[in-house]
């Protein structure tokens, strides 16, 4: 008796060599890219940010936000106004970096202490009553030495609106938001005015 004959015995289709083929190249393409993303895996990946930890620049965000909020126009958060005090915190403004450390977790203590959740979950109401506490100095004591309550809140109020208003280039008014806004056309830089 025969044997059955073997699938090899058999005639290969087109259609077949090029699945098999197609299979084949697949394969090749993963294995490729599997070593490309293994190679990118061993580099570090960047932060989002230069000074503060993503807690301390989520806070900062519905600060700003209440402070220049958007509407019709973009406000601090769609200009960038956090990547301006980021970036200026680890050059020009280096001197306010414990300010906002401080600053930052005295407001979160409070908002918890006074309204027993974070303020960026707080209605829109209770954010700008929190920050209106600050602003005057209405808060409980015990969470502010250094800075003030009026100090931090004065601090991130220039520094929103420099942010806001300033120059793209310093890493805020994104897109010149704000000089659109105030049908400004964007002020050429021509370098520092000096005495003659």
């Amino acid at each position: 008796m025969k044997p059955p004959p073997s699938s090899l015995d058999q005639p290969v289709s087109r259609r077949t060599v090029l699945k098999v083929g197609l299979v084949g190249l697949a394969g090749a393409a993963v294995g490729v890219g599997s070593t490309a993303m293994i190679a990118r895996l061993g580099r570090t990946v960047q932060p989002e940010y230069r000074f503060f930890s993503d807690a301390e620049a989520g806070l900062l965000i519905e600060i700003c936000e209440q402070l220049i909020p958007g509407d019709d126009t973009p406000g601090a958060t769609e200009t960038g106004a956090i990547h301006y005090i980021d970036r200026q915190l680890c050059g020009a403004f280096k001197r306010h970096q414990q300010t906002y450390r401080r600053g930052l977790e005295s407001f979160s203590q409070t908002c918890r202490h006074e309204h027993g959740r974070p303020f960026q979950t707080l209605a829109t109401a209770q954010k700008i009553e929190a920050l209106q506490a600050i602003e005057s100095g209405r808060v409980p004591g015990e969470f502010w030495s250094k800075p003030t309550p009026q100090a931090f809140f004065d601090l991130v109020l220039a520094h929103t609106m420099q942010g806001f208003y300033g120059s793209p280039r310093h890493g805020g008014n994104r897109d010149y938001a704000s000089y659109r806004m105030l049908g400004l056309d964007y002020p050429p830089v021509t370098g520092r005015n000096r005495k003659a």
